[in-house]
């Protein structure tokens, strides 16, 4: 049972990562400090410490917290699933339950806000692609352990995953790129593109 100082600490840290990302939003990464952010939770910087590295660690949270649940949503997909649909249903199951895990910290209407930031914003931008390898590599490995494979010996999970994260990238350049910027409009663009991949990768695209 969670004790009324854990509940405190996880009180202070969701303060913190809602107050930060707001301000990210609103007056950009760059231009917000860690004290800006303390001083808005009325925290002093060494409590911001305690819960963050720094401003990175801060801005990318959520994106951990996603990442953790479809990992566990791959993880948990019937073992007679092959292994592209294994990752599509976790993808369309993780934004069909986002909400859930979202919502317990921040609104995802800030969430969504807060994805447009780290896509214009390059020191942002070059974290998360850095953390998309390491997540890709993760992938993989559950995806070898469920097919009871090496992952060091046999490629395919690693092509597959890398396959898999080419069209998730493009997903998030489109949906960053476009007009709507709601959570529909970015599992909309998800489903069409998943559905392209076997076409483009076993099919001619010359028309007569």
């Amino acid at each position: 049972m969670e004790t009324l100082r854990e509940r405190k600490k996880q009180r202070t840290r969701d303060a913190l990562l809602r107050t930060a990302l707001e301000l990210f939003t609103t007056q950009g990464y760059e231009h917000t400090t860690v004290d800006d952010i303390a001083d808005a939770v009325d925290v002093s910087q060494r409590t911001f410490f305690r819960y963050f590295a720094g401003k990175e660690e801060a801005a990318l949270a959520l994106e951990e917290m996603t990442v953790a649940h479809f990992v566990a949503a791959v993880r948990g997909r019937p073992p007679q699933e092959a292994p592209m649909e294994a990752l599509r249903q976790a993808v369309l199951e993780g934004w069909d339950t986002l909400n859930d895990v979202i919502e317990a910290v921040v609104p995802v209407e800030l969430y969504l806000r807060m994805c447009r930031v780290v896509e214009s914003t390059p020191v942002l931008l070059a974290a998360h692609l850095r953390k998309s390898v390491e997540i890709e590599e993760a992938i993989a490995r559950v995806l070898a352990e469920r097919e009871g494979l090496d992952v060091d010996t046999d490629p395919r999970p690693r092509v597959a995953v890398a396959v898999f994260g080419g069209v998730m990238r493009l997903m998030e350049r489109q949906w960053s790129s476009g007009q709507d910027f709601s959570l529909d409009a970015m599992r909309t663009l998800t489903i069409s593109y998943l559905e392209q991949v076997g076409p483009a990768l076993s099919e001619s695209w010359r028309t007569r």
